[in-house]
């Protein structure tokens, strides 16, 4: 092995030594508020609330979670959840739309980024996916609302996770995550306008339950 490699796979193996140790050095954050107290009005957005199956939530291993279905007053949902992580220990990270979506038979059709603004984040981007499963069309946008930060690379928020477990002794994180059908007779401008507005009317809200 030349040196370069042995300096590399020495490198690989000392973050990750630093990751375990902050991970069991990590505090027990909790949420600020319990995420089942998530408002069900929301403006002009009224919600029903929903929950997965049982093995979902075993396969998810999240601490607190929220998922709704919000409507405005014209019938157009609004798909929400939100997933909350007190620690993420190996096997209990957050798992990524690009890894889960095809698995339940949604093709990507397009991964890019959108760009939010509200007075609490200022301009921030997050992930949008544009989702087809035969007939049906649906847009996504998600983002990883982790220690303070809203962060829009699954890279990143890697990244972060290992420099927080060793800097700060913390591993939670939360996840957000909004989808909207493309309505017969829309384009998927329409729907992606509808998700933009739900965001960023919900993002003042995030920061109450979500701990920075």
């Amino acid at each position: 092995m030349s040196l370069k490699h042995t300096l590399t796979a020495s490198a690989i193996m000392l973050v990750t030594l630093l990751f375990y140790y902050g991970v069991k050095a990590a505090e027990e954050i909790h949420p600020n508020k319990a995420l089942s107290g998530f408002p069900k009005q929301i403006g002009e957005w009224k919600a029903t609330e929903k929950f997965f199956d049982k093995n979902i939530y075993d396969i998810l291993k999240v601490s607190d979670s929220f998922l709704a279905d919000y409507y405005n007053p014209e019938g157009y949902p609004v798909y929400l959840y939100i997933g909350f992580y007190q620690s993420q220990r190996e096997g209990e990270l957050i798992h990524s739309p690009k890894n889960c979506m095809p698995g339940a038979g949604w093709n990507i059709d397009q991964a890019s980024l959108e760009e939010l603004e509200t007075p609490q984040t200022g301009k921030v981007n997050v992930i949008k996916l544009i989702l087809q499963r035969g007939a049906n069309k649906e847009v996504m946008l998600y983002w990883f609302h982790s220690r303070g930060r809203i962060i829009s690379s699954e890279y990143m928020e890697k990244v972060y996770l290992v420099w927080d477990s060793i800097t700060r002794h913390r591993t939670d994180g939360s996840f957000v995550r909004l989808m909207t059908p493309v309505i017969k007779n829309e384009d998927e401008t329409a729907a992606v306008k509808r998700l933009r507005r739900f965001a960023e009317d919900i993002m003042p809200l995030l920061f109450e339950y979500i701990p920075s």
